[in-house]
């Protein structure tokens, strides 16, 4: 096969992968997150390997734990989450309100006093912000809560995604080593070591980024609890759980909890201030402990690379596009690693440039 021919081979894969991603996308979430789930547990699975224990007790053992914690915290908290959503969602209008006056009454005059803006303007520029924000919350809403396929999808989900983990984490290695016959044995090695730092940067970073943000939801929502301020389970888990986006998570639960903050605690600046304290020693937590020690350095997915594939994949096939971009974010990011090496070692970068006819005379 001809350099041409592996080329177009390998275009024609990446076109047809892409084309069933597309058509399937609405029916891929449990089949994906089965495929998540499968590939953080398959570690522990050979650790009782391992330790004497047949794969498939290995995987019993790690599904049957994994479902009673996962039912056992959703039964503690999905009850209090739950009410807290319904009494947001119950206050929205009045927080909104509140802060509209607050923002009225004391921001604005202080800016007209500067000279920066008029009264006129900073409340026309406020029902302006409003106005839309209540829209885009209305939106999100009513796609999340609409119809019955909602609901259709969570229950796939609890249904599905743990038969196809088990069936996946019983059969991963086998699976694995009968991909691994599969490849072209010219470039079996290239492809293997290929795979293998794909596999270092999405374990690295998506089983390290799991950790970081129970962590930091863990303690986003107890210390906003422990301030007293409203709705700061809610928050906190929020903040915590949306914090594999980089400085997405951080700054939503920050604004979040300042409106209510200011809301609730206005003109106390002690309250508001130690609001700003839970999320200033949370992002110190994770910028100088978490993220160096659990997720490391060498995972190799900037940050702003992965924001865009986060926000691309999911704009293009929502919750499973957002969970497929973080492996082919990594892909892509050894794959022009590697192009980018092939070409520094080659002749066409390393050829010496032609002289010119004056230079070939002054010689």
């Amino acid at each position: 096969m001809t350099l041409r021919q592996q080329v177009w081979f390998w275009v024609a894969t990446f076109i047809g992968l892409v084309l069933f991603l597309l058509v399937f996308s609405s029916i891929l979430l449990p089949f994906v997150a089965g495929m998540a789930l499968a590939y953080l547990l398959d570690p522990v699975a050979d650790f009782f390997e391992r330790h004497g224990f047949g794969r498939l007790l290995a995987t019993l053992i790690i599904l049957v734990l994994f479902v009673v914690v996962f039912i056992s915290v959703l039964l503690i908290i999905g009850p209090l989450v739950g009410s807290q959503i319904a009494g947001f969602l119950e206050e929205l209008p009045r927080i909104v309100t509140g802060l509209e006056a607050l923002i009225t009454d004391h921001i604005g005059p202080w800016l007209h006093d500067k000279g920066l803006i008029s009264q006129a303007q900073v409340q026309s520029s406020l029902g302006d912000i409003m106005g839309k924000a209540a829209s885009w919350l209305a939106t999100v809403l009513q796609s999340v809560w609409s119809g019955g396929q909602a609901l259709l999808s969570i229950i796939s989900l609890l249904v599905v995604t743990p038969v196809v983990a088990f069936y996946l984490l019983l059969d991963w290695d086998d699976m694995i080593a009968r991909i691994d016959s599969w490849l072209p044995r010219a470039h079996q090695q290239t492809i293997r070591e290929l795979c293998g730092q794909m596999d270092a940067a999405v374990a690295g970073f998506v089983r390290g980024q799991v950790l970081v943000c129970l962590i930091l939801g863990t303690f986003y929502a107890v210390g906003l609890l422990l301030v007293g301020l409203k709705f700061g389970l809610l928050i906190g888990l929020t903040a915590g759980l949306v914090s594999f986006i980089p400085y997405v998570g951080a700054l939503a639960g920050f604004l979040m909890s300042i409106g209510v903050a200011l809301f609730q605690f206005w003109p106390d600046p002690l309250m508001i201030g130690a609001v700003l304290l839970v999320f200033a020693t949370g992002q110190f937590l994770e910028g100088n402990i978490l993220q160096p020690k659990l997720v490391g350095h060498s995972v190799g997915l900037h940050p702003v690379w992965l924001m865009f594939a986060l926000f691309a994949f999911g704009s293009l096939m929502g919750f499973v596009g957002m969970l497929i971009a973080i492996p082919a974010a990594a892909a892509v990011g050894v794959l022009a690693r590697f192009g980018l090496r092939q070409y520094l070692s080659s002749p066409f970068y390393a050829a010496a440039p032609k002289a010119t006819n004056k230079l070939e005379e002054l010689e």
